[in-house]
């Protein structure tokens, strides 16, 4: 068995009030008396994109364990890759594999520069085939497909809105790969499950704010819930059991 962390959309801006946030949820991750296997972090590091934000990310998303993070369609690439990732500057695509001792996550780029909803170009969907092929010789570990962009309707007309589009694209690959154990985004800023491709669709908590769902009453968007996070349980057998967590 093993746990593998999950939050999303930080929207980092330089302002005190989201780095607490963010914060908060890395010293409750840093002081787990069993370290997770991961940190994933599914997009929207920051809110304009701007290096400076990618600065500060840096500084807070540290761990003792990897943290991986995909981009969002707040963050840009170039910045995310230079500053982020350490990189050269590019505005291709910021796709990564990263293997640990217990899985592989496949981090694939949802986004379509300038515009929210996302789409995986056919660079990135062949570069996902060719990933999960690879990813077969892994002996036997589970396989995250991980992105930013749900790819099913969660029932909130303005994320439904700008979810992926043309998500076949992603079921013909994923089908194929049975080791696939379950595909992770975030967007929505709510913790979701759903099913897609016959896979579960785990959807991680917004940090910066929470979605309130149409029938709930209140702004559409709440910055003052706390944040939260996801822990996603793989037993044995590769099933996972998801546990979100309110963070104090």
């Amino acid at each position: 068995m093993f746990v593998l962390a999950q939050f999303s959309d930080t929207h980092l801006d330089g302002t005190e009030r989201k780095a607490d946030r963010t914060a908060r949820v890395m010293d409750y991750l840093r002081v787990l008396p069993r370290p997770v296997d991961a940190v994933l972090v599914t997009g929207d590091i920051a809110d304009q994109g701007e290096p400076a934000e990618y600065e500060q990310a840096r500084a807070l998303l540290t761990a003792d364990v990897p943290v991986l993070a995909c981009p969002g369609n707040h963050d840009r690439r170039a910045p995310f890759r230079s500053v982020l990732l350490g990189e050269a500057a590019d505005d291709a695509p910021v796709n990564s594999v990263h293997t640990t001792g217990n899985a592989v996550y496949v981090l694939a780029d949802s986004t379509v520069p300038g515009r929210s909803e996302g789409f995986l170009d056919d660079g990135t969907v062949a570069w996902l085939r060719e990933t999960l092929a690879a990813a077969a010789d892994e002996d036997g570990k589970p396989v995250f497909v991980c992105l930013h962009h749900p790819p099913v309707p969660l029932h909130s007309p303005v994320i439904d809105e700008i979810r992926l589009r043309e998500e076949d694209r992603l079921a013909r690959v994923i089908a194929g790969h049975p080791r696939v154990a379950a595909i992770l985004c975030g967007h929505a800023h709510t913790p979701a499950a759903s099913t897609f491709a016959g896979r579960p669709v785990l959807v991680a908590p917004g940090v910066a704010s929470t979605l309130r769902l149409p029938w709930e009453p209140g702004e559409l968007f709440d910055p003052a819930l706390p944040p939260m996070l996801a822990f996603h349980v793989v037993g044995d057998d590769l099933r996972v059991t998801t546990h979100y967590r309110v963070v104090p």
